[in-house]
C-alpha cells in the first residue's frame, strides 16, 4: 500500500478533497481538520466537549465552545492545516490521544507543527494543543 506523500495532501486540500492522515481513521479528527480549512470555525468548535479546549501555541488554554469560536475567527483565518500522519493509543479514562504530525500554511510562510487532541468516549475534542516545530532562529526569522 502507497502512503499518500506530503505533496499529494497539498494537492489534495486544494482541489477540496480531504487530505488523509496517515495513521489515523477517526471521523471527529479529520472533520477538524476539514472545518478549519473550511473556514467554519464555529462548526470546528462543536466538536469540542462543553468545557474543551484549545491550547495554541504560547497561549493559556481557551475553555469553551463559545471562546473557542472567537478564537478562531480573530487567529485561523486564511490558515491551512495540513496533517499528514498520526498515532493513536487510548486512554485509562476511556479517552483516546491522538499525535499527529504536519505543517500550516500562513500568508507569508509554511511551519511544521504538531496537533496532540484528546478525543472522550463520547466522540468530543477535550484538548487540542498545537505545538510549533520550528526552531527559535527559525520563529525570529518569521518578524522580520
Amino acid at each position: 500500500m502507497q502512503h499518500p506523500s506530503p505533496q499529494s495532501s497539498t494537492i489534495a486540500s486544494a482541489t477540496g478533497v480531504n487530505p488523509v492522515i496517515e495513521g489515523i481513521n477517526e471521523p471527529v479528527i479529520q472533520r477538524y481538520f476539514e472545518l478549519l480549512n473550511g473556514g467554519e470555525f464555529q462548526a470546528a468548535s462543536e466538536l469540542f466537549a462543553e468545557d474543551g479546549a484549545l491550547q495554541p501555541p504560547f497561549e493559556g488554554q481557551i475553555v469553551g465552545r463559545d471562546a473557542i469560536a472567537n478564537y478562531l475567527v480573530k487567529e485561523a483565518q486564511g490558515l491551512i492545516l495540513r496533517p499528514q500522519w498520526g498515532k493513536q493509543q487510548a486512554l485509562d479514562n476511556g479517552c483516546t490521544e491522538f499525535e499527529i504530525a504536519g505543517n500550516v500554511q500562513t500568508a507569508l510562510f509554511t511551519v511544521n507543527v504538531s496537533w496532540t487532541m484528546i478525543l472522550s468516549p463520547w466522540q468530543e475534542l477535550f484538548l487540542v494543543r498545537v505545538k510549533l516545530l520550528a526552531s527559535l532562529q527559525e520563529l525570529v526569522k518569521f518578524r522580520r
